[in-house]
């Protein structure tokens, strides 16, 4: 969906790296997280900053080759090294479909996937996943579990406000952010945590050296010359050198792509969406409801297989098993380019019983 706009903003974002250029592991070894670039660095926290959506101050940022890297970094940092069996992770049903298999790929003897927060009882530590905006059901979430022994972490990929409304800035002990969800950039694999714990910090740095040894400079480069334009088309109001702010065009977009599926799903009365109250967003300066970067659709009437009712009609999407929940729910992306999504659209309010 973000191919366009980038192609819009052409060559302000293009970076040129000569062979001799970036050759060494280390970016500045003065920082706690020392194969991060200083660029890179800077970039994130005034996009924060512009955005009003984290916290960054009294913050360590740790770079990491996706979210999902981060991700294990922090199982890792925050499981006992003491205990007497792995430490259980849970997260609230519907999750996100990676979190158990990414959790148990390894057979960790650190921990292990636990399931669904909302029927977790068992007594000890235990680890907490909280993705709010929510992949899939786009929903805003807050931790289920609450005791004291718990730690959490907070995936906020989509805590952007082309996607939901900024209320206020994100303050949690370990934030999760990834380029891919919010300028659209998943093959540069580059995702930041905000940690405040700095023992926490130097535990997840210490699995990405021993997992990787860094994260490639070429990629942290790119994401820093890509979140500086965001930064400042987003200062220049309605307009940046001609081109359009990053935000108002995605939630445009959104927007528009929202507007469409709904009244598809409306004529075909076979299916049904997530309603979402509207808020307001204060960067944007606007009250409007949710628009997720997924829809989470459901087959209603007799139809128990959701995924595979639509496969039959020429439509790929995610079926509700894989995130916990009935096969009568489907994920489906409101990412893809605009000939896919329209498409989608068109299959998707031709089907009827």
């Amino acid at each position: 969906m973000y191919e366009h706009y980038w192609q819009q903003v052409g060559e302000k974002t293009t970076v040129v790296i000569r062979g001799w250029q970036h050759m060494s592991y280390f970016s500045d070894v003065s920082n706690i997280c020392w194969f991060l670039e200083p660029e890179l660095a800077e970039e994130i926290a005034r996009v924060h900053r512009v955005v009003g959506n984290a916290v960054t101050e009294g913050r360590h940022i740790i770079v990491g080759t996706g979210s999902s890297q981060l991700f294990l970094a922090a199982l890792f940092a925050l499981s006992p090294r003491d205990g007497p069996e792995p430490v259980s992770v849970v997260s609230q049903a519907p999750f996100y479909s990676s979190y158990p298999s990414m959790t148990d790929c390894l057979k960790s003897g650190l921990y292990k996937w636990a399931g669904d927060a909302q029927s977790y009882s068992k007594e000890g530590p235990y680890i907490e996943l909280v993705t709010s905006p929510n992949n899939p059901d786009g929903n805003v979430r807050r931790s289920v579990v609450n005791r004291s022994e718990g730690t959490l972490v907070h995936d906020l990929a989509y805590y952007w406000p082309q996607y939901t409304p900024i209320s206020s800035p994100a303050d949690h002990e370990l934030m999760l952010f990834t380029v891919s969800k919010s300028t659209g950039h998943a093959g540069m694999r580059i995702g930041w945590a905000l940690v405040k714990d700095q023992e926490v910090a130097r535990r997840m740095i210490k699995f990405i050296e021993l997992n990787t040894i860094g994260v490639s400079k070429d990629s942290q480069l790119r994401a820093a010359k890509v979140l500086k334009a965001v930064s400042d088309s987003s200062e220049h109001g309605g307009t940046w050198e001609g081109v359009e702010s990053f935000f108002k065009f995605s939630y445009r977009v959104m927007a528009e792509r929202w507007k469409l599926l709904r009244e598809a799903v409306n004529s075909s009365r076979i299916f049904s969406l997530p309603e979402f109250p509207p808020a307001h967003c204060n960067f944007l300066n606007r009250v409007f409801e949710p628009q997720p970067a997924f829809a989470w659709l459901k087959c209603e009437r007799d139809i128990d297989d959701c995924e595979s009712f639509l496969r039959g009609h020429k439509i790929l999407a995610r079926g509700g098993k894989h995130f916990g929940v009935s096969p009568k729910y489907v994920r489906v992306s409101m990412l893809d380019r605009d000939n896919n999504f329209n498409l989608f659209v068109k299959r998707l309010s031709t089907i009827h019983l």
